[in-house]
């Protein structure tokens, strides 16, 4: 079996993927490797038809005794058939089998123990049964087309819940409306106001306020648990705002009938009154109060941006226009900190009693995701964003929400806990994804942290068959140490979660890789890196970074870095040598991976608004490797070469299914020419990418946004930010094909010069290649300017230090500053700059300048004290091609 193969196969039986498939032994081995050890799991993956299954395992799983440990059996134990014991393989402690494994023999084993059957699901039986919870939340201050189309989205939703499925309705526009699901022959609903910030007590006072009827519970408290049999829940706790569908599908019909458009009047020059905070603040506590700890989901539809009372997101005057991502960066909003604040909060006490999230968002305006996101992001759930509930995005996106297995099961499992076992020899650094941190701690809990990190255990309120989280591990072998015991290193996944039949079920997946010393077998090293997976990981992490970092360029010259340091330490070339310069197959295709990465809407805000960005980041942070590897680079890599009159192109990524038409194919299509019998093979030419794309979307969630348009259509622009441009307004001679606008440098450049950089003598630091070969276009997004200073120069000396390097291309500075800089570069001594003398740098006229920055003396590593002002060993070198470059 190829390496291929076997990561394929991995990926189908257990729903994992590995950066690196052998480790090695050593935490500095580990660091040269550059990409982390990095682990993506599907907890919640749905065997293919080909996979074989293993049987229903309806009993408590056996845990290992040692309460530091308690891992559950698995097929790598090692097993002592006449003493009815097993070896623990995470801590090596003998433990007994239970008396009801006393028939266990070498012909006859349990399923846990058979080596194909990695990923075993056990059904506790014990466990109370109870079935999910839909809380619908509507935004009625949308038109009234736009409402009429969302109540029946809603309506067929409802139709294809299970029976036994508990839901509840709650409105909102200025004012919150709470609807009763049994109130017998008229409409009854509590309403609050959503100017103010209601407290969770004041709340508490009015849910439970059932008159005439059985008090609801108050928060925390858990309804009284139902005996399941048969696995069948039993006599379910309701109340009258959230009653089973089988019981209460007239009445929440004839709800959605009579909602109707806000009533209250807006101004033509103002936006209506929009509550959402407040309307969310209290679906939380209604489920809080009612079902703590028990799988739900919150759906909530919104046509706008909160406009009033708390979460407010924008003011209700037209003409304020909502935060752009230049607003952010100048720190020109006013409502964004206090709104992501309050939002964070109530995704919290979600997270504690298990509840999920859901925001379809449909405007053609900004809607307020990006202080929203927490609430998908630590919950789990869905997040949608469309033009309108009118659309076939949304409504076919919506639809899959609730698809079912083969069984009848919605495809969805409830407020889940993954807790992950590591041999001695690694510790979890972190994970990256939509989950929560629980903050519990043991010896497997690394103190460097990545992503949520500093806990063996997440919550997952919601899981979903695509749902995919990344696990970083940290080697913490000493240089030198023996292999470990057995060769092999151990990772083990327990998720126990809800099923949406309403059983309460745990997941053990367990899986392991070789351990080698990388000092001595580097080579196979490499030969288990999985270039798809570590794009997927580094990207998620350059996320992560940027998110953190208020979207400045750090991110991207980490990125840079990373990238240089993996082609030095496993790329073949000779030293200044460019042309000598090769990388194994394994990693052919990781530098175009970052070359896409670099450009995406994922890193680069530009263009993008802060939702369309909260957006991409969360469906990036939580789809599967194969699916994010597509939203990074399209599976057929295209070219503004491929851009021909004759051409029909179909591109996919993901967000995206285009279908192109060349000017010539536009034209023959006007005339008509496919409804020509004689032209029968034009005809099967249109319908082929046609096909393929339906074949794209019919499994895709979220839906992709389908597009057909041809040479000079408007919506041509999504295939041009996504094509290499090696042909731009810049170089418009050369190969046929249909020149770009931008000043983006292309695959062949980009690889060119990361050839040169990788072998290169000393070890480069990081290079911007967005400021070496993009700096008009990097300026005007404000990545700022150079200051010479000495007190800024230690600062980023300092900086530099920390990654052992020689070589860094800083910062870009304006025309105005030119002059100003050269004087500085002559006072500061230095005589000749890249073979050019300094008294020729004032008469170049250039836009923008790029410099680089290099110790010429002694090197970073040897200098770790490297101070300018003192030493004067910094020089600031300007690069003559580069001048050449920009030389008018």
């Amino acid at each position: 079996m190829s390496w291929a193969d076997y990561i394929r196969s991995q990926e189908e039986n257990d729903g994992v993927r590995f950066t690196w498939n052998v480790w090695p032994t050593s935490r500095i081995e580990a660091q040269r490797m550059v990409v982390p050890v990095a682990c993506h799991y599907t907890p919640f993956k749905e065997r293919s038809n080909e996979t074989l299954r293993p049987p229903p395992l309806n009993y408590d799983p056996v845990l290992c005794t040692r309460p530091s440990c308690k891992a559950i059996l698995n097929p790598y134990v090692q097993v002592d058939f006449r003493a009815k014991a097993w070896i623990c393989p995470f801590c090596f402690q003998r433990n007994p089998f239970p008396p009801h494994y006393a028939r266990i023999a070498e012909d006859n084993v349990p399923p846990e123990l058979i080596p194909h059957f990695t990923t075993v699901e056990y059904t506790l039986t014990r466990a109370p049964c109870l079935p999910p919870i839909f809380l619908f939340l509507l935004d009625t201050c949308v038109n009234a087309d736009e409402l009429k189309a969302l109540k029946a989205s809603i309506m067929t939703a409802l139709s294809l819940l299970p029976p036994e499925a508990i839901v509840g309705l709650v409105t909102f526009d200025r004012m919150v409306q709470v609807h009763e699901l049994n109130a017998q022959g008229m409409s009854r609903a509590y309403v609050f106001k959503g100017d103010k910030v209601v407290s969770q007590k004041q709340l508490q006072d009015v849910l439970v306020a059932n008159i005439g009827r059985q008090p609801l519970m108050a928060v925390g408290q858990l309804p009284k648990q139902p005996q399941s049999v048969g696995g069948k829940a039993q006599a379910v706790p309701t109340n009258k705002f959230l009653q089973p569908i089988h019981q209460c599908h007239m009445a929440i019909t004839e709800l959605l009938e009579e909602i109707e458009q806000n009533p209250w009047n807006v101004v033509p020059t103002h936006r209506p009154l929009r509550c959402t905070g407040a309307a969310l603040s209290v679906a939380v506590t209604l489920l809080e109060v009612c079902y703590a700890n028990t799988g739900g989901r919150i759906l909530t539809f919104i046509g706008g941006a909160c406009t009033y009372g708390p979460g407010i997101i924008v003011g209700d005057e037209l003409r304020v226009p909502i935060r752009s991502w230049h607003d952010i960066k100048e720190d020109a909003v006013k409502y964004m900190k206090k709104a992501t604040k309050y939002y964070e909060e109530l995704a919290s006490r979600a997270v504690t009693n298990g509840h999920a999230i859901d925001i379809y968002s449909c405007a053609l305006d900004q809607t307020g995701l990006h202080e929203m996101k927490s609430l998908t992001n630590l919950t789990g759930g869905h997040m949608i964003m469309a033009d309108s509930f009118d659309s076939t995005l949304f409504k076919q996106s919506f639809q899959r929400v609730f698809e079912k297995d083969q069984v009848g099961m919605l495809k969805m499992g409830f407020n889940a806990t993954l807790e992950i076992k590591t041999s001695n020899e690694m510790k979890l650094e972190g994970a990256l994804g939509c989950c929560a941190n629980l903050n519990i701690k043991n010896q497997s809990v690394s103190e460097n942290e990545l992503g949520m990190g500093g806990t063996c255990q997440w919550k997952f309120c919601s899981l979903t068959p695509h749902s995919t989280t990344t696990f970083f591990l940290e080697i913490v072998g000493q240089q030198g140490a023996p292999v470990p015991q057995g060769g092999r290193g151990y990772v083990q996944f327990i998720t126990q979660f809800q099923h949406p039949s309403g059983q309460r079920k745990i997941r053990v997946t367990t899986t392991c890789r070789n351990w080698i010393d990388a000092s001595e077998q580097s080579q196979h090293i490499s030969i288990g890196f999985d270039q798809e997976a570590a794009a997927v990981a580094m990207a998620r992490l350059a996320i992560w970074r940027a998110s953190n970092e208020n979207d400045t360029p750090d991110a991207l010259r980490w990125l840079d870095r990373s990238l240089i340091r993996l082609c030095q330490r496993f790329g073949d070339f000779l030293k200044d040598d460019p042309n000598s310069f090769r990388l194994q197959d394994q990693f052919t295709m990781y530098p175009q991976f970052m070359f896409h990465l670099r450009r995406s809407q994922f890193l680069q805000v530009f263009n993008s608004s802060p939702d369309e960005s909260a957006y991409y980041r969360h469906v990036l942070m939580t789809e599967s490797v194969m699916e994010c590897i597509t939203m990074i680079q399209p599976p057929v890599l295209l070219d503004t070469a491929s851009i021909l009159p004759d051409r029909i192109l179909l591109m996919d990524d993901f967000f995206h299914v285009l279908i192109y038409h060349g000017a010539t194919i536009a034209q023959w299509r006007k005339l008509g020419y496919q409804n020509d019998p004689q032209y029968e093979a034009f005809k099967h030419l249109l319908e082929a990418p046609i096909e393929d794309a339906r074949t794209i979307l019919r499994d895709r969630f979220p839906m992709s946004r389908y597009i057909e348009t041809e040479h000079e259509g408007s919506q041509a622009r999504f295939l041009l930010s996504k094509v290499n441009p090696s042909l731009t307004h810049n170089n418009p001679w050369g190969a046929d094909g249909a020149p770009v606008f931008t000043d983006d440098v292309s695959l062949q450049i980009f690889m060119e010069h990361l050839r040169k950089l990788s072998v290169s003598t000393g070890k480069t630091v990081g290079v911007q290649f967005d400021q070496y070969f993009n700096i008009r276009s990097q300026h005007r997004a404000g990545h700022g300017k150079v200051d010479y200073d000495n007190k800024k120069n230690n600062s980023q000396c300092r900086e530099i230090i920390r990654h052992p390097p020689k070589v860094v291309v800083l910062l870009t500075t304006r025309t105005e500053k030119y002059e100003q800089n050269c004087i500085r570069l002559k006072s500061s001594g230095t005589s000749s700059i890249g073979g050019m003398s300094t008294e020729n740098l004032l008469p170049v006229s250039c836009s923008f300048v790029t410099v680089a920055v290099r110790a010429l003396t002694g090197g970073f590593e040897s200098s770790p004290q490297y101070n300018a002002s003192t030493d004067n060993r910094l020089l600031v070198t300007l690069l003559s091609d580069l001048i050449n470059q920009l030389r008018y």
